[in-house]
């Protein structure tokens, strides 16, 4: 082993750690309930992904499309080279090649991403297409890395993870609500209304449902860190229908930090 790229690889593996500890407090908090290979190429995964969200958002200022396009290019071709200038595409590449992610789950994911650079108000087809490529390859990328080295029938996960990265999408879509109305001026749901946000939060309960029960089929070095997270955003779903939609349309709705650290705990011990 090339001593100088180990080196390189652990400051690669660290930076997009970092990523995920400065833009999700949460979502840091249950991969340290992963197995360390699994947190691993999670928090990889989720790096690439919060770069591009960034890009979208703002991050970029000008040439949005045309850096995005670039950044697609560059980690659809990033697993083929053993060493990148960038830490995040390094790292991300180092789980590609492990966890072989499909190309078209990539491609999926971008098309999401291009989709909020041309529209402000989603109709249910371009919605539902949207939290495809958002969220529903994102947990069948996850499960890549769940399920590497692993003889398992994906035949019931892969509908729990789909799932699961739909309810975290519709969560985020509601206590995201003044951010993207008010600061992106993006409508997922345009006309939101209280019968609607209820409606939403019924279909969130399903899909956690569904996901509860495809993940006792994980393996262990996966299925804490997933039951944390899934602890969580059923804590969120629960605040949310108790919220007020002007309440939402005000603020973000949290969960505070004291209350995750008991989620995380309580999963661990398998109360969940």
């Amino acid at each position: 082993m090339n001593l100088m790229l180990e080196r390189y690889d652990d400051m690669a593996h660290a930076a997009a750690a970092e990523v995920m500890a400065q833009y999700s407090t949460s979502f840091s908090a249950a991969t340290k309930l992963l197995a360390p290979r699994v947190r691993c190429d999670i928090r990889n995964l989720y790096a690439m992904v919060r770069i591009a969200d960034e890009i979208v958002d703002g991050a970029a200022e000008s040439g949005q499309r045309e850096a995005l396009d670039a950044y697609e290019q560059q980690i659809l071709s990033a697993p083929k080279r053993r060493f990148h200038t960038d830490p995040v595409v390094h790292a991300y590449a180092i789980s590609a090649r492990r966890c072989d992610f499909a190309d078209e789950h990539v491609r999926a994911f971008f098309a999401s991403m291009r989709s909020d650079l041309e529209c402000k108000e989603f109709s249910d087809e371009q919605r539902a297409r949207y939290i495809y490529g958002s969220a529903e390859v994102i947990g069948l990328m996850c499960l890549d890395a769940f399920l590497l080295e692993h003889d398992v029938d994906r035949t019931q996960l892969d509908p729990g993870a789909q799932a699961l990265g739909r309810a975290f999408q519709n969560i985020n879509f509601l206590r995201d609500l003044h951010e993207d109305n008010q600061a992106l001026d993006r409508r997922y749901y345009p006309g939101l209304d209280e019968a609607k946000k209820q409606q939403i939060i019924q279909g969130v309960r399903g899909d956690l449902a569904l996901a509860k029960e495809s993940m006792q089929r994980l393996p262990r070095g996966a299925r804490m860190g997933v039951a944390a997270a899934l602890r969580l955003y059923e804590e969120l779903t629960d605040r949310l229908e108790a919220a007020s939609l002007e309440d939402i349309r005000a603020h973000r709705v949290r969960v505070p930090n004291w209350r995750k650290l008991m989620l995380a705990a309580s999963a661990a011990v398998g109360k969940v």
